[in-house]
C-alpha cells in the first residue's frame, strides 16, 4: 500500500465505524495510531503527576538556596568581624572598670563630703550644710543623693561648680534653688547633688 493510499484512509476514516472490541484485526496502521496516542497520553500523565512535580520541588530549592546564600553571607560576615566584636567587648569592660574605679567605697563618702567641702572653700563659697539623704540602690551602683546648701556671689557659685566637675570622683549636680542671701551682694543656693558607689559595697 502506497503512503498516498494510507493517507487516503485516514481522510475517509469514521470513528463511528471503528470495531473497538476487534482492534487486534486492525490494520498496522491503526494499530500505531492508537499506540501512539496512547503513549502520547501516558507521557502527558507522567508530566502533569511527575516532572511538573520535580519543576515545582526546583524552584522552591532554588529559593531555598538564596535565602540559605543570603544566611552565609551573614555568617561570614559575622565570622569576619568576630575579632573586632571581641575587641570591642574587651575595651567596653575596661572602661566600666574604670567607671567603677571612680565611683568612692562606702569608707570614702566622708573623704568625699570633705572635698566638696573644700572646693566651697577654694571658690569662696560659704558652705552652710552638706546633708546625705537616703540611698537609691540600682542595678549596677548605689545612688548617694547630697543636698548643699551654700551662700556666695555668681562668681562663686560657678567657680564651685567648675571644681565639682573637675573632681576624680563621679559627683553629678542636678536642681538649683537660688535664693537672696544674708548680704545683697549674696546668693542662698541649695544643690540637689548625687554621687555613686559600687553595689558590691553593700547597700547599708
Amino acid at each position: 500500500m502506497s503512503l498516498q493510499d494510507t493517507l487516503e484512509q485516514l481522510n475517509n476514516l469514521d470513528l463511528n465505524d471503528i470495531d473497538w472490541s476487534r482492534m487486534g484485526g486492525w490494520p498496522l496502521l491503526g494499530r500505531l495510531c492508537v499506540w501512539g496516542l496512547a503513549m502520547v497520553g501516558v507521557l502527558g500523565v507522567t508530566y502533569f503527576l511527575f516532572v511538573q512535580g520535580l519543576q515545582d520541588t526546583l524552584h522552591r530549592e532554588v529559593r531555598n538556596e538564596s535565602q540559605l546564600r543570603q544566611a552565609f553571607q551573614q555568617k561570614v560576615f559575622q565570622a569576619a568581624a568576630l575579632d573586632q566584636y571581641r575587641t570591642q567587648m574587651g575595651q567596653m569592660k575596661q572602661d566600666f572598670k574604670f567607671l567603677l574605679a571612680q565611683l568612692p567605697k562606702k569608707t570614702q563618702v566622708p573623704g568625699l563630703l570633705d572635698d566638696i567641702d573644700e572646693k566651697g572653700s577654694i571658690s569662696g563659697l560659704n558652705i552652710l550644710s552638706i546633708k546625705l539623704k537616703s540611698e537609691i540602690v540600682g542595678e549596677f551602683y548605689v545612688i548617694l543623693p547630697i543636698e548643699i546648701s551654700a551662700e556666695g556671689s555668681y562668681h562663686n557659685i560657678g567657680s564651685f561648680v567648675s571644681g565639682i566637675a573637675g573632681m576624680s570622683r563621679i559627683v553629678t549636680l542636678h536642681d538649683f534653688n537660688i535664693t537672696a542671701g544674708s548680704h545683697p551682694s549674696k546668693l542662698k543656693v541649695v544643690i540637689q547633688a548625687k554621687t555613686y558607689r559600687s553595689i558590691d559595697e553593700g547597700s547599708s
